[in-house]
């Protein structure tokens, strides 16, 4: 396999680039990304067996079920970074080691239902919250521990807006590739 194949693999809509430009119609098109989130991948995975849900999206990456567990781990860790920066002054935020957090057996091999489940209700509770932030909320920020930068809230959607779609086209890919839909 190319780099340039392997490249796609790991980033089937490109790397995250944060925008240098957030109009209002962005924001409200990131937040509808998020808000039908869990619909679309409760749809692409619903009818997946257990063969599937432990088969990984590219050679040495996660599997369909890490994936599903990662993005309920991801997320609540995402909605609690914006209720810190919206109660605090610029907080330091906590990190984590996703990679490690894919390998404990919850993440491994916990039926997605669990994550699925808590996806949707997250989401809904995030969108909730989203929905009705100020222009000025939106501006408010928290910092990050590893590289120091201090990140918006509205950045932080546009990321959310990638995250989602990034990891739903890995599974979907894969599934396309796999010939499962």
């Amino acid at each position: 396999m190319t780099e340039k194949e392997l490249e796609l693999l790991r980033y089937p809509i490109g790397k995250y680039e944060a925008p240098k430009n957030i109009s209002a119609k962005d924001i409200k098109k990131w937040i509808k990304t998020i808000d039908d989130f869990p619909d679309l991948l409760e749809n692409l995975v619903e009818d997946f067996d257990d063969e599937q849900l432990d088969t990984p999206y590219r050679t040495g990456g996660w599997t369909v079920r890490q994936v599903i567990h990662h993005l309920a781990d991801s997320h609540i860790n995402s909605y609690i970074r914006f209720k810190w920066a919206l109660t605090e002054d610029k907080p330091l935020i906590k990190a984590y080691f996703e990679d490690r957090w894919a390998l404990l057996e919850d993440g491994k091999n916990a039926d997605i239902d669990l994550s699925l489940n808590l996806i949707e209700s997250l989401h809904k509770r995030w969108t909730e919250m989203l929905k009705n932030l100020t222009d000025e909320q939106l501006k408010r920020s928290f910092v990050h521990p590893k590289s120091g930068a201090e990140i918006s809230l509205d950045k932080l959607i546009s990321l959310y807006d990638w995250h989602c779609r990034h990891h739903y086209a890995h599974i979907k890919a894969l599934a396309k590739r796999e010939k499962w839909v």
